[in-house]
């Protein structure tokens, strides 16, 4: 299947896997690259450019296909040095980056310089717009169904898709929601070029991270999130557990005064706690509503493979099949 993104990065597949905290290492960007996919190393997972460098060389010797890094622009009293990690990914040969977060204006200078492609996460049509107007390449539209940072707008995939179609120039892909063929075929019909895909990817062999959350991916339906920081704007959807039901005693009791101290043990240093010991009540952690589509953990080639092909039934027999007059069965839907 060829579209504006495949081209764009140089890939077999109109799929990303999106940049995640201590997900995206070597071991599931190469996984993804190997399955014809744009696979996403997280460079802020990484604790410095130098370690950034060191997983990039792993990736380059897992795989010989394209892949990216993440780079997340976000508030902190001690900013990472996003120049040092710029450098990193230049010298590492990266020719597509992920940013998320803030606006990247200030970086897109060294980043074009470095030939490198741009692919920035928005929720927002607006923001959208933003990225275009600063060189960004292509955008990945996130719909308020996504795991983690979902915005303050809660417009979701079946209206943001479009819109961002009526008004963007530059090719962009669905994040949010997507897990399977049906994803990618109603994204394309939407006018997206492609699916980003986090939460699935997670519940895979190659995903570096404890089966303990794979397994509670699996078992999870799409009722199972919830989102916390709406107060301080800064909304997260998590996977519901009795830390994240601690979480929102908290700020039910703080309402409007809710500061980021008052959840301080909720949701910081939780990551490595969930993902690498397998600790699945230690705090909030993202996850998005797809996980109530996920009921397996296949390798990441059985995945996209099965994704493909289904959605070339799709379009070839059911879509058609309406034109035509002869009606798919339920089954084949």
């Amino acid at each position: 299947m060829k579209t504006a993104i495949t081209e764009l990065f140089n890939i077999k597949h109109p799929i990303i896997q999106g940049g995640m905290h201590y997900v995206g290492f070597a071991e599931l960007a190469a996984a993804v690259a190997n399955a014809g996919g744009l696979g996403i190393i997280t460079g802020l997972t990484q604790r410095t450019p130098e370690l950034l460098a060191k997983e990039i060389a792993k990736c380059h010797d897992m795989t010989d296909k394209p892949f990216g890094v993440n780079l997340t622009f976000l508030p902190a009293f001690t900013t990472p040095p996003y120049p040092e990690y710029i450098a990193a990914i230049k010298e590492g040969g990266i020719k597509a980056v992920e940013t998320a977060g803030r606006s990247p204006e200030q970086y897109m200078p060294a980043l074009k310089a470095a030939g490198i492609k741009v692919i920035h996460k928005c929720t927002s049509v607006r923001h959208s717009l933003k990225a275009e107007q600063i060189g960004c390449d292509a955008v990945s539209v996130d719909g308020f169904e996504c795991g983690g940072h979902p915005g303050e707008d809660d417009i979701p995939n079946m209206i943001l898709l479009p819109r961002a179609a009526d008004e963007l120039n530059i090719p962009f892909v669905a994040s949010g929601g997507m897990a399977d063929a049906r994803s990618l075929v109603a994204a394309l019909a939407m006018g997206a070029q492609g699916m980003n895909m986090g939460t699935r990817f997670m519940a895979t062999k190659e995903a570096p991270i404890h089966d303990n959350v794979k397994k509670a991916l699996v078992a999870a339906s799409e009722l199972d999130t919830r989102l916390i920081m709406r107060a301080i704007r800064n909304t997260e959807r998590v996977l519901k557990n009795p830390a994240v039901d601690h979480l929102l005693e908290i700020e039910r009791e703080k309402g409007a005064k809710l500061k980021i101290d008052d959840i301080h043990d909720q949701v910081a240093g939780v990551y490595p706690k969930v993902m690498i010991d397998g600790q699945m009540d230690a705090g909030a952690w993202s996850c998005g509503m797809v996980a109530g589509l996920i009921h397996d953990i296949p390798t990441v080639k059985e995945l996209i493979d099965r994704i493909m092909t289904e959605a070339e039934q799709l379009i070839r027999s059911r879509l058609t099949g309406f034109l035509d007059g002869d009606a798919p069965s339920k089954k084949a839907a």
